[in-house]
């Protein structure tokens, strides 16, 4: 989606982990390696928008990672919260304010849970890709994305954060 304000938009990343590998795509208009995510459409709520990213940009139905408060009043649904938030500029004149998820393919470990879908518009590859690809990537990958890979495969390795229902 174009971008919905001329300043700021609200944009998700989702950093979907398997079997100690993170999920890549190599953006074709950007020519970076990124995490799967997009702009957060304006009919829908953050959890929407990650796990319609996810499945568009590689064909993955994903759950989120995390923790849901209990509802506690009638017209108010609790969303799990993202693991963190950032804000990044685009160009000199429109930011993105990022929420970051950690999600694992739906349906276990088996292979057919997690064998992703290029989408050939949007990217060049996309490749599940261990802590030691990382450094291999080329165009090389940005600090800050190898540093949230890193900690969304250790996190998620360690079974630190609960599933949210």
């Amino acid at each position: 989606m174009a971008h919905i304000h001329e300043k700021i938009d609200f944009t998700v990343a989702i950093f979907v982990v398997h079997d100690g590998k993170i999920l890549l795509i190599h953006h074709r208009k950007l020519d970076k390696w990124l995490p799967l995510g997009g702009h957060i459409e304006l009919e829908e709520d953050p959890e929407k928008a990650a796990l319609r990213e996810a499945k568009e940009e590689s064909g993955l139905d994903v759950e989120l990672i995390g923790e849901r408060p209990p509802t506690t009043s009638p017209g108010t649904r609790a969303l799990i919260a993202p693991r963190f938030l950032d804000i990044h500029r685009i160009n000199d004149t429109h930011e993105h304010i990022g929420l970051i998820y950690w999600a694992r393919p739906k349906g276990g470990s088996g292979a057919f849970a997690a064998d992703p879908t290029l989408a050939p518009a949007e990217h060049h590859d996309i490749r599940w890709c261990s802590v030691e690809d990382l450094e291999k990537l080329t165009p090389p990958m940005t600090d800050a994305v190898k540093w949230y890979c890193r900690r969304a495969i250790q996190e998620i390795s360690d079974w630190r954060l609960p599933i949210a229902d």
